[in-house]
């Protein structure tokens, strides 16, 4: 089987982990129990899931001229991703400020630095987007960056997966060059104004939809009637982290591998659940190996539809 050329136009950032057996509260401060930096953001963690899933993957974006700016790059590269058009902008990378419970619940506050500044997509990286068999993109770099690159995607034939993270609402142009959307509750929200109670409301926005609903699995639905809910493979999470971020990288292999996209969102809710239970982002995405071995368990079999 050929390798599907996924090119992924994102974010990266140093992510900065803390464990703590609770979440503080507003204004609590709680003992934490370990901490570890991990490289990250949603378009690197992606850009790695995606190739370790079976991806010949491309990472698009821009890191800052500092410190962690050399290791995001190195650690990019390490995971057989191509950096070449990665952008290296003076100042700051991005740091996103995760902390992490003893269930595996977190919460994460992005500074985005250096991903401020990836605008206005040069020649070679519009050419990246045109040869590739599927476009990932996320909403952690600017809206007319997403924008340029889905109208590349869309006049080249390359199909366009967006996983609209951080919730936000977006403008009908975006939604119209959609082939794929991929969000969780709130982001739903933010889009439909409806969560897991009516998730066909998406399908107003865009041909097909993945809703993610954490250990309860993933809902698919399309235009030609599909409806069907994934259940989740149970496992025992260490930390969600990076979890919907294997999933979009492995459901975007998987749709460039041609697979029927239920039974491509099931193997991504596999390298989902895979990555929740290792600890940090980008450390924890799954091979492509783990993600069968999971998948082939059948835990996540008999969606209903």
């Amino acid at each position: 089987m050929n390798r599907p050329r996924v090119v992924v136009v994102g974010s990266a950032n140093m992510d900065l982990v803390a464990m703590t057996p609770v979440l503080p509260a507003a204004g609590e401060t709680v003992l934490g129990t370990d901490f570890v930096m991990v490289p990250g953001g949603k378009g690197a963690n992606q850009a790695i899931a995606a190739t370790r899933a079976g991806a010949s993957g491309v990472f698009l974006g821009a890191i800052g001229s500092d410190s962690f700016g050399v290791t995001l790059k190195a650690r990019i590269a390490a995971s057989g991703v191509d950096t070449g058009q990665l952008r290296v902008v003076y100042g700051a990378s991005g740091v996103a400020v995760v902390t992490v419970d003893a269930a595996g619940e977190n919460t994460v506050v992005v500074a985005p630095g250096a991903n401020a500044a990836f605008t206005g997509l040069t020649e070679p990286e519009l050419s990246a987007v045109r040869r590739a068999d599927v476009l990932v993109a996320q909403l952690e770099i600017p809206l007319e960056t997403v924008l340029e690159a889905a109208r590349a995607a869309r006049a080249a034939g390359t199909r366009v997966v967006l996983n609209a993270a951080p919730a936000r609402e977006l403008p009908a142009e975006l939604l119209g060059l959609v082939d794929l959307l991929v969000v969780n509750e709130g982001e739903a929200l933010a889009i439909s104004g409806v969560g897991r109670e009516d998730p066909g409301a998406l399908l107003a926005a865009v041909p097909r939809a993945v809703l993610t609903l954490g250990a309860a699995g993933a809902w698919y639905g399309d235009r030609d009637g599909t409806d069907a809910r994934i259940p989740a493979f149970p496992i025992d999470a260490v930390d969600s982290t990076g979890a919907g971020d294997a999933f979009t990288g492995a459901l975007a292999v998987a749709w460039g591998e041609g697979r029927d996209l239920v039974d491509a969102v099931r193997w991504a809710c596999a390298a989902g659940a895979a990555c929740a239970r290792q600890v940090g982002a980008s450390a924890s995405l799954p091979r492509r190996d783990e993600i069968d071995t999971l998948y082939a368990t059948g835990a996540g079999s008999d969606p209903t539809a």
